[in-house]
């Protein structure tokens, strides 16, 4: 069994003993949100959002751009010129970001308080989710339609390498600091990626689950994969197998590990609604959904708070061989409140 598996195997006989039982479907209760004022911002596509924890901000990529969203004073600034910007995570310890872009097949690094653009590193095709290291000096970026990863040192600006996996990459977690986790939505599985020999090491075969996006890690080995047909996966990573499938709403296309409240966040922008999977002793529950937003498929949790924040906006009709557009005056981020 390769290496970065077996630290994870000790805490997973507990859990799995709890999993085994009947899943829960709770009652009708009390909702677990309560929605806030949404936050005006200009129209345009969008992808990830990010929180930026340092700086108590609210990330989105942003079309052409990236939002920042100070939800304290509800200001709301456009940095960065980005050809479809894919995913943004913040640099810790910097005022630096760094933004995916999509069309041109670049990692921007932009500085957030000057709004000016750094450096721009060349990388595989349609470079899209991204995760930072356990020490955040690298960036692992999931090139979709290439199929692998590239891999970014932070320090020197640079790509090194480039990791091959499979096409389709969507969002990726670290599930210990030396493996790394990836959906693949064209393969319905997980890959597995040894992030000191850099390589692939295996996959996780998702059966139920279809298009698999948003991933999610949460407590000891266990991980939450969202898929595009109403389920998502809760998968034990230490074992390579899935332990139950669940359902939850339509078009998701991240998930969130909630620690505070124990429990999974999963948006889906088909139906406007927030899925939400909690864990105990007993097991999984899903509870009751939570209203959003229209097409609020990504978010951003405020750990501190427990607030969520999800970009929506009204799509205008699709036509063929053109671009989806947004309704004038329709962007905005939905803000929800832990009750």
């Amino acid at each position: 069994m390769p290496s970065p598996l077996r630290a994870l195997l000790a805490a997973t006989s507990a859990l799995l003993g709890i999993l085994a039982g009947p899943l829960a479907i709770a009652a009708p209760a009390a909702p677990a949100f309560s929605k806030l004022p949404s936050i005006q911002a200009p129209d345009d596509l969008w992808d990830f959002a990010s929180w930026d924890e340092a700086h108590h901000r609210l990330l989105v990529a942003h079309g052409k751009d990236v939002l920042l969203v100070n939800p304290a004073t509800r200001d709301v600034r456009s940095i960065g010129q980005i050809a479809y910007a894919h995913a943004v995570v913040p640099l810790p310890g910097q005022t630096r970001i760094l933004v995916t872009s999509k069309l041109d097949n670049t990692v921007r690094i932009l500085d957030a308080d000057r709004g000016a653009e750094l450096v721009r590193i060349p990388v595989a095709q349609d470079p899209d989710a991204t995760v930072l290291s356990a020490n955040g000096h690298t960036a692992y970026v999931m090139a979709a339609k290439a199929g692998v990863i590239s891999v970014i040192d932070l320090d020197r600006m640079v790509e090194t390498r480039r990791i091959p996996l499979k096409t389709g990459l969507e969002v990726a977690v670290l599930a210990t600091p030396s493996l790394l986790a990836v959906n693949t939505e064209d393969f319905n599985e997980i890959e597995l990626v040894d992030l000191v020999d850099n390589k692939h090491v295996g996959a996780i075969p998702l059966p139920g689950c279809e298009g698999p996006t948003g991933l999610a890690m949460g407590p000891g080995t266990l991980a939450l994969s969202a898929c595009a047909n109403g389920k998502a996966a809760l998968v034990d990573i230490a074992h390579r197998k899935v332990v139950r499938l669940l359902p939850i709403d339509q078009d998701p296309d991240t998930a969130i590990w909630d620690a505070a409240h124990h429990r999974f966040l999963v948006p889906c922008g088909g139906n406007g609604r927030l899925s939400i999977i909690s864990l105990d002793k007993s097991g999984p529950h899903v509870r009751p959904s939570v209203e959003t937003g229209p097409e609020a498929r990504t978010a951003a949790l405020d750990p501190a708070t427990g607030r969520l924040y999800l970009p929506s906006a009204r799509l205008n009709p699709v036509i063929k061989g053109q671009p989806r557009t947004v309704q004038p005056a329709s962007f905005r981020i939905i803000a929800l409140s832990p009750r």
